[in-house]
């Protein structure tokens, strides 16, 4: 694998003064719709996933993203430590609820910052924007959000810090397994009553519970759930298929299309992680067949991104893949890339088609 195809061009193009743009036409950002905090936890989680791993050229280009990144967050931050997710291209805030899934991909973005080595010099805003945000993960309702401040509570203890998370992290966990246990059975062993999007999130938040708490029920969990998200998320030959957004996934349906680049990424970031915790192959495999989905072995055969641009198409449908390139796309892309740069290079040589 040549890290010199992975380019950063679009995450570039996409990104302003401000933070990245959400959504674009094709490849042109669309500025009437603005940002959202989101974005760029999620865009700064990848200039940390590719810090000392690309040229020089497009590390100092990483750094100063990763900067505008940060500088967002620090402005969207509320004083009672929650987050504003959605702003107006002007910088108005967009009326809105307070987003658990936004709260959760900040501790996460700040928590990736944090453990950075080396350090960068930004650290100390994630640190602070991590320490006002921890007195709101009390109160976190949705189980995305959970997996999310788990993972990063789990990150952040696990590298010594002088914060004490144990309260937190059993309180999550303990949540994400009693919400397994009521909706898991013989042949539907998951967290909720429909599988919809961002899926993987569970399973990866129930690995780092338990690589906290190394309670083996945890282990069982996390392992029973992404086996089976796994197995509903390949077709009859062996490429990835992530559950469609339209009408999603049940004990009785299931949804083809549309496919979301963020759902393959989910599914490539759990795998890594049980990969890392059991060192069993068939979850690397799953990883190398995630990445393999964005060039071209899916569904319509199709690839999904541009390597010339670093651009990634905004889903897969019947017709084919959405033209647009946003702001998730690209950032799906480019952390599945990160995560299999971060595996052990397997022996045999790998055929992509590009």
């Amino acid at each position: 694998m040549d890290r010199r195809s992975v380019r950063f061009d679009h995450l570039d193009n996409m990104t302003d003064d401000t933070g990245i743009l959400e959504h674009a036409l094709g490849t042109i950002p669309r500025r009437n719709e603005g940002y959202s905090t989101d974005d760029q936890a999620r865009a700064l989680w990848v200039c940390q996933e590719w810090s000392g791993q690309c040229s020089a050229e497009d590390q100092a280009r990483l750094e100063r993203l990763a900067e505008t990144y940060m500088a967002f967050l620090l402005w969207a931050q509320r004083e009672d430590g929650h987050f504003h997710n959605n702003f107006a291209y002007d910088r108005s805030k967009e009326p809105e609820l307070p987003s658990d899934d936004c709260l959760g991909r900040c501790l996460w973005a700040c928590a990736k910052v944090m453990t950075a080595a080396p350090r960068p010099g930004y650290a100390f805003a994630a640190e602070s924007i991590f320490r006002k945000a921890l007195q709101q993960v009390g109160a976190l309702r949705y189980p995305r959000g959970w997996a999310y401040a788990l993972a990063a509570l789990a990150e952040v203890e696990r590298h010594g810090f002088d914060i004490d998370l144990s309260t937190h992290i059993k309180q999550l966990a303990d949540r994400l397994v009693q919400l397994y246990r009521q909706h898991s059975a013989p042949n539907w062993p998951w967290f909720e009553p429909e599988i919809t999007y961002s899926n993987a999130i569970l399973p990866w938040g129930m690995l780092w519970a338990y690589e906290s708490l190394k309670r083996p029920e945890m282990l069982d969990i996390a392992v029973s759930s992404l086996d089976f998200l796994i197995s509903i998320s390949q077709s009859e030959t062996g490429h990835i298929r992530p559950i469609g957004n339209d009408g999603w996934c049940g004990p009785n349906h299931r949804a083809l299309w549309d496919q979301q680049p963020i759902d393959v990424m989910k599914l490539a970031l759990a795998a890594a992680k049980a990969y890392e915790l059991t060192e069993k192959p068939d979850y690397q495999a799953v990883v190398w067949k995630c990445r393999d989905w964005f060039y071209g072995h899916n569904d319509l055969g199709t690839p999904m991104m541009n390597t010339r641009l670093g651009s990634c198409c905004d889903g897969l449908s019947e017709d084919g893949p959405n033209r647009n390139c946003g702001a998730e796309a690209v950032i799906s892309y480019l952390l599945t890339e990160a995560i299999c740069h971060k595996l052990p290079q397997q022996q045999t040589q790998r055929t992509i088609h590009a």
